[in-house]
C-alpha cells in the first residue's frame, strides 16, 4: 500500500536568524543613507503626515491637562495680582493721605511756633491723648503732665487763640476743659473798645456766653473778645471769640451775647500750655472786685 503524503499549505522560507541579520543590514543601510543623503527626506515628511493625527489624538489628554493647568495658573496669578493691586492701592492711598495730615500738622506747628515767639510767656508744646468719651463736657487729654511742667489752671491755646485750661494734671498727662466747657470763665474785653467781661461757656453747642450785661453796655454783633489780663491766668490780647447776636431782655433791664470761639480745637491734635504762675492768680473774689471798678 502506498503511504499518504503530508499535504504542505506554507512554504519554507528564511529561518529567523537571516531574517534578523537582514532587517540590521537594512537599518544600517537607510542609517548611512540618510545621515549622508537626503534620498529618504520626503519619505520620512510622508510618514510623519500620516501619524501626525494619530500624534495628536494620542497626546489630546495631555493637551487637555496642560491647557486646564494653565487655565488655573493663569486665574490664579490673576487674582493674585489684583490682590496685589488692591493692597498697593490701600497703601498708596494711606501713605498720601499721612503725607496730607503731615504736611497739615507741620503748618499747624510752625503757626504755633510763631504765636510761641509772638508772646513773652514760656509754653509746652502738647498733642492730643484721647478725648474722653462724655457728650456732657467738651474735654481733650494730652500726652504731657506735671514732669513736662504742667500745672492745673495754665491756659491752653492754639494759632486761633484760647483754646480753654488745664483742670487736671498727671505726671504723664493732663486734661483740659474747652472754652465752651461750663466749668470755664475767662475774663475778656471788647476790642473794639475795651469794655471788660467775662465769658462763660454756653448751653448752646460751640458757642460761648457773655452774661450779667446791662442794657446800656456797649457790645455789638461782630465784636472781637480777647483776653484782658486780668487774674494773671490768660495773658492779655489772645483771641477768645466773635460776638454773633446780642439778646437784650427789656423787662430785666439785662443783656446776653453769644460768641463765637476763634479756636478750632476739633480741627488740630498739637497745642501750646502757657507756663503761668498759677500760685500767684488772684482770688476770684478779688477778680470781680476789679471787674466791678471798670
Amino acid at each position: 500500500m502506498r503511504e499518504p503524503e503530508t499535504l504542505r499549505l506554507f512554504k519554507r522560507g528564511p529561518s529567523v536568524e537571516v531574517r534578523l541579520v537582514l532587517l540590521l543590514a537594512l537599518c544600517l543601510a537607510l542609517i548611512v543613507t540618510d545621515a549622508h543623503w537626503p534620498v529618504l527626506t520626503p519619505v520620512r515628511q510622508s510618514l510623519s503626515l500620516a501619524i501626525y493625527p494619530f500624534q495628536r489624538v494620542v497626546l489630546a489628554p495631555r493637551d487637555a491637562l496642560e491647557y486646564m493647568d494653565s487655565w488655573s495658573h493663569a486665574a490664579t496669578l490673576a487674582r493674585e495680582e489684583q490682590d496685589a493691586l488692591r493692597r498697593q492701592q490701600i497703601e498708596m492711598a494711606q501713605l498720601v493721605t499721612h503725607s496730607a495730615q503731615l504736611t497739615t500738622e507741620n503748618e499747624q506747628l510752625r503757626r504755633l511756633l510763631n504765636v510761641s515767639e509772638s508772646i513773652s510767656q514760656q509754653s509746652v508744646a502738647v498733642e492730643v491723648f484721647y478725648v474722653p468719651p462724655n457728650a456732657f463736657s467738651h474735654r481733650l487729654v494730652f500726652n504731657k503732665g506735671s514732669r513736662a511742667g504742667i500745672e492745673a489752671g495754665m491756659p491752653v491755646i492754639d494759632e486761633g487763640g484760647v483754646v480753654g485750661q488745664i483742670i487736671h494734671v498727671t505726671p504723664f498727662t493732663s486734661e483740659a476743659a474747652l472754652l465752651i466747657d461750663d466749668q470755664v470763665s475767662i475774663p475778656v474785653q471788647v476790642l473794639r473798645n475795651g469794655l471788660r467781661l467775662i465769658a462763660f461757656g454756653s448751653d448752646e453747642v460751640g458757642k460761648l456766653e457773655v452774661r450779667y450785661l446791662t442794657a446800656n453796655m456797649d457790645v455789638r454783633a461782630g465784636d472781637t473778645l480777647v483776653t484782658s489780663g486780668i487774674g494773671g491766668l490768660f495773658p492779655a490780647g489772645l483771641s477768645v471769640g466773635r460776638v454773633e447776636k446780642v439778646d437784650r431782655d427789656p423787662g430785666t433791664g439785662f443783656a446776653m451775647a453769644v460768641a463765637e470761639p476763634l479756636s478750632h480745637p476739633e480741627r488740630y491734635r498739637h497745642f501750646l500750655v502757657l507756663k503761668v504762675d498759677v500760685s500767684k492768680v488772684p482770688k476770684p473774689e478779688e477778680i470781680e472786685h476789679a471787674l466791678g471798678d471798670n
